[in-house]
Order: C-alpha cells, then structure tokens, then sequence
C-alpha cells in the first residue's frame, strides 16, 4: 500500500508540474515571433514547453506554433515600431532618403548596399557610430569615399552627425578630376518618422584644362594666356524626411540646394586705330582689358517618392526627381530614380 501511495504521489507531482509549466508566463513582454515561412506574429509568451510555444496577440488570440517552426523571438523594446500591426526593425535603411543621409546611426554589422540606375553603392559600419561608404557609377569611374558619424544624445528623438565626401575622377581623364562635400545635420525625430535639416560645402574640379586670358590692361598687345582650372563651389544645404505611410511602404522627401560660383574672364576691345595721312603710316593704337568674373548660380533639386519594404533585407526606392538651375540661363529637367536597398 505504502509503495502504491508512493508512486501516486509521483504521478502526481509530474502531473502538476507539467500542468504548471504549461500555464506559468515566462515573460509577459512583447515579442516578435517569425517563422521561417516569414509569417510573423506580435504577442506575449504565456508558455513555452520546449516543443511549442503558446503566444496570444490582439487580432489572433491565443496560438501554438511548433518551435521547430519558429526562425527568431525578438524582444519590442519600442512599441513605436509597431507599424499597422507589423514590426520594423531600426536596419540601416532608415539612415537614408535618396542622395543624402539623416543622423541616425548605423549599427556595427548592419552593412548594406545601393543599386541605383547610375551606379551601386556599399556601406560598412565599422562601429556603432562610424561608417565608411564607396559610391561609384557601374563602369567604375568616377570613385567617391563616404565617411559618416554620428552623435547620439540623450534624447533618442534629437540626433548630430557629420560626414563628407572625397571623390576622384578615375581612370576617365586620368584621375585629373576630384571633388568634396563636407557637410553636418540634425535629425528630429525616430528611425519610422523623422526630418533632417543639413549644411554644408562642396567643390568640384573636373580636371580638364582651359586656357584663360590672364586679368590685366593690354595696350596694343595682345593678352596673354594660361592653364586654369575652374572649380565649381559654393554652399550646400538640404531638408530631407521619411513618414511611415503604411505597413511596408515610406513616403520619403530629399532635397538639394546648391549656390555654385565658378571664375572665368571676360575681354573688352577699344581699337583706336588710325592712318596717319601726314606720315602716311597706319597706327596702331587698341586696349584689350581682361576682368574676372565671379558667375554664380543656383541648382535646386527636389526627389519625393515611395519606398518599398518587404523584408529587414531588401526594399525598393522610387523617386520622381526634379533639378532646376537659375542663373544666366535658366533651365529645368527631369531626373527620375530607382535604387534597390540591400542589407548584408
């Protein structure tokens, strides 16, 4: 008897933790459950056996789902990332509009990659702070260096960074060519919804020459010429932002505003010339007056558009451009973009 009280005893309690382990709540956080079919569900833990975990959510309720089924369980530590009942995770692409950047870092490790109709770009965030770009065009030339870092304060809604951008020519015009932008912004808002106002300055050398009449006053002589080469700059500034407008899909705005200046010379010729009847000579008697002249201009580039993300991985940018240029002719034109985001 004493044997047969023994082993119910047993039974039962191996009965009850059984049926305790299956009703205690291990974490009452949220959690991101996603399978390896990419199903994803946004719920609490209730129970967790080792074979299935039992999850229950707002729109489903309570679900079992096998843990050989299970790809990653995440923890929501920002609910803001809750999207239209799907979860966003930060990733790098949320650092980017179209052409220029916000201030938000890029996580070590969280390396990725643009393909654009010009040319592709990588990425590589060497710590959690600093990254280190390529961009170039898909016949490799020209190369651009891109440098980033940022500035995290304590407020996770006001962000700094600086970057800037070293670019030469290549092997087109025999690396003669080079270029920089040196720029710095702030960035108010999350990673899902933010805008980002910058500044800078930039300069550009194509590297080709051009002969120019030296500035001076030439009288009866003919000015004298030398080797220069023009350089375009001037201050850069622009307002970029990004509004979640869906589960999967960004309203994204970037802008670019340029006050360019480059010198050139222009030529004034008085020719007081004459024929001496007296002498019965020509006289020769002209002025050629060179000046510098500073041109000056402004180029304004507006890029709103949509993007597409299916996955933390991959996601798909369209962007309807315009560029106006007002200086001494005026002209306006298209300048449409796709660019295909990849996350490695």
């Amino acid at each position: 008897m004493k044997k047969l009280n023994y082993i119910l005893l047993v039974l039962f309690i191996l009965v009850a933790n059984l049926v305790f382990a299956q009703e205690q709540v291990p974490d009452s956080t949220l959690r991101v459950i996603t399978k390896f079919d990419g199903t994803e569900y946004i719920g609490k833990i209730i129970s967790d056996d080792g074979r299935e975990v039992l999850i229950v959510t707002d729109l489903l309720g309570k679900i079992y789902i096998p843990k050989s089924d299970i790809k990653s369980i995440l923890k929501v530590d920002d609910t803001r990332r809750i999207v239209y009942g799907e979860y966003r995770e930060t990733g790098p692409f949320t650092t980017r509009y179209s052409f220029t950047n916000n201030a938000h870092p890029v996580a070590k490790g969280e390396n990725y990659a643009l393909l654009n109709l010009y040319g592709p770009e990588v990425h590589f965030a060497l710590t959690d702070n600093f990254s280190l770009g390529i961009m170039s065009t898909w016949i490799a030339s020209p190369m651009v260096l891109a440098l980033k870092y940022s500035f995290p304060t304590n407020n996770e809604n006001i962000n700094f960074s600086v970057g800037t951008l070293f670019g030469t020519s290549g092997y087109i015009n025999t690396f003669k060519g080079y270029g920089g932008l040196h720029w710095a912004n702030v960035t108010f808002g999350n990673r899902m919804n933010n805008f980002t106002i910058s500044g800078g300055y930039g300069y550009l050398d194509a590297g080709f020459d051009s002969y120019m009449s030296t500035p001076g006053v030439y009288h009866n002589t003919y000015p004298t010429e030398d080797i220069r080469k023009p350089i375009i700059n001037g201050p850069m500034a622009s307002i970029a932002g990004v509004v979640k407008v869906g589960s999967k899909v960004s309203f994204v705005f970037d802008s670019m505003f340029m006050y360019l200046t480059d010198e050139t010379t222009v030529t004034d010729y008085v020719n007081d010339s004459y024929y001496d009847e007296v002498n019965g000579i020509y006289v020769e008697d002209f002025t050629y007056t060179v000046t510098a002249v500073n041109n000056r201009g402004v180029a304004m580039m507006f890029m709103p558009g949509l993007r597409f993300q299916k996955t933390e991985k991959n996601a798909f940018q369209f962007n309807l451009a315009g560029v106006a240029i007002v200086g001494d002719d005026n002209e306006s034109f298209p300048f449409p973009m796709c660019t295909w985001f990849v996350r490695f």
